[in-house]
């Protein structure tokens, strides 16, 4: 397994933060434990309603789709302060759904509702340098986007089958892999996501099975059978855990969070937590160590943080400070990758 260096924060900082439907649209918390509190909000807001955010893997940056021009901001770590860079000089080109820091730091991709459908930046410093579009496109509105943890992989979950694009990169470079053979149901994929060793692939979607899990053996992602028990409905986000045990998916029907043990190929759903979130699961997101695992929901308290005691999840007593509506994405710093 790739070992990212950042996993364990040597400065003792440990964040969680949520992009949200509703002014200020990300919020911040520092993690001390089990407990969660809320870092003033930055000086500078994001434009608008926050759709995906991702810390870089030395927590250094943090990103934020929006709805709003510039659909990406993106903000520099300094102690608790979150300061607002200038915007990349080539913008995406509309709504912005979700985004994606490699590993190293190096590249952000953020997929977004008009075409291109994936906009990809290279860090220099401060300054993210928009590259050249990938030869073959997306084939629809992109909805969400995964490094593996080496950084050559890049998966992109879209409208419009095939679903699921997966470019491999070389250089500055990314160009499309041949579709898996078995695609996703339904032509509609609106979560993805690399387990940390970069073995597995999987994609949450509209139409049942609801996730679909493949396998990568060099350039070729096989399709592995469907866990015994499906998620209750159309699966929003996943998410692995940093040692590659546990997989969780949220999803629009009660209980909101599915959660899967693997044991080789086989993905088993555990029980449900015995406090399930409280709407619609939108996002869902591991810490670094495997102990915490946090959902972004519809419905007050918007984010659900869970403390894992071997395959039980247990929920953690809500922050002083909510985020301000439905909560879409989640992310921990440290990353699980």
């Amino acid at each position: 397994m790739l070992l990212n260096p950042y996993r364990f924060s040597l400065a003792g900082d440990y964040f969680l933060a949520a992009a949200h439907s509703s002014s200020p649209f990300a919020t911040i918390y520092r993690q001390s434990g089990d407990s969660f509190s809320k870092l003033s909000n930055p000086a500078t807001l994001p434009a608008g309603a926050g759709t995906g955010i991702d810390f870089s893997a030395d927590g250094v940056y943090l990103a934020v789709a929006t709805v709003n021009s510039p659909y990406v901001n993106i903000y520099k770590r300094s102690g608790d302060t979150f300061t607002k860079l200038s915007n990349p000089a080539t913008l995406p080109t509309g709504i912005g759904r979700d985004v994606a820091f490699s590993a190293d730091g190096t590249y952000l991709a953020v997929a977004h509702l008009t075409s291109p459908f994936i906009t990809i930046y290279k860090r220099s410093g401060d300054t993210f340098t928009k590259l050249a579009n990938p030869g073959t496109l997306p084939a629809g509105t992109g909805y969400s986007a995964s490094f593996s943890a080496d950084g050559v992989y890049l998966a992109v979950a879209h409208a419009t089958s095939p679903s699921v694009t997966i470019y491999k990169r070389s250089g500055d470079t990314f160009t499309k892999l041949t579709n898996p053979a078995s695609l996703p149901a339904g032509g509609f994929a609106l979560g993805v996501a690399f387990s940390a060793g970069g073995t597995y692939l999987a994609v949450a979607h509209l139409s049942s099975p609801y996730i679909t899990i493949y396998k990568r053996s060099g350039d070729t992602f096989t399709k592995l059978s469907d866990p015994a028990t499906l998620p209750a409905g159309a699966g929003n986000g996943v998410a692995f855990s940093a040692d590659d045990v546990y997989m969780a998916v949220a999803h629009g029907v009660s209980p909101y969070v599915t959660i899967y043990k693997r044991s080789g190929d086989t993905f088993t759903k555990l029980s449900d937590p015995a406090a399930l979130p409280a709407g619609q699961g939108n996002g869902v997101a591991f810490s670094a160590d495997g102990l915490y695992m946090t959902v972004a929901h519809a419905t007050s308290p918007y984010i659900t943080t869970y403390k894992r005691s071997g395959d039980t999840f247990t929920k953690l007593s809500d922050p002083a400070a909510l985020p301000a509506g439905d909560a879409v994405s989640v992310a921990f710093y440290p990353r699980t990758f």
